[in-house]
């Protein structure tokens, strides 16, 4: 199964959906509307707390990516809207950035197991 994880910013959320499901043996990319110049050093914290791989992540915009290649395309939540592009679920999320560290690890244990019940 191939998952593209969308959200505004790529800096947080999608990003460790990103990781975790790689590390859960799913291929997965992410990408944001309006992606950050980097990916948050809570989030990268978190997912090496995790012992989860961080290499390659890097905020990417939604029009580089060829979403049509993907089986499932998730929203992180914030009200994404890609009108070309369609959302298959959101998960609704809070955006952790700018707020304290563990925000970010309930927000990673959300995102694992969603990705658990991924089919």
């Amino acid at each position: 199964m191939r998952v593209l994880f969308v959200c505004v910013g790529n800096s947080c959320r999608s990003q460790m959906a990103e990781a975790i499901a790689r590390s859960q043996g799913i291929t997965a990319e992410s990408a944001g509307t309006h992606p950050a110049k980097e990916v948050s050093a809570q989030a990268l914290r978190v997912l090496a707390e995790m012992e989860i791989d961080v290499s390659g992540l890097v905020p990417k915009n939604i029009s580089s990516i060829d979403w049509k290649s993907f089986d499932k395309i998730i929203s992180m939540g914030c009200g994404v809207q890609c009108p070309n592009i369609p959302i298959d679920e959101d998960w609704g999320l809070q955006d952790p950035y700018g707020r304290d560290v563990d925000l970010f690890r309930k927000t990673a244990l959300v995102i694992q197991n969603h990705i658990k019940n991924l089919a």
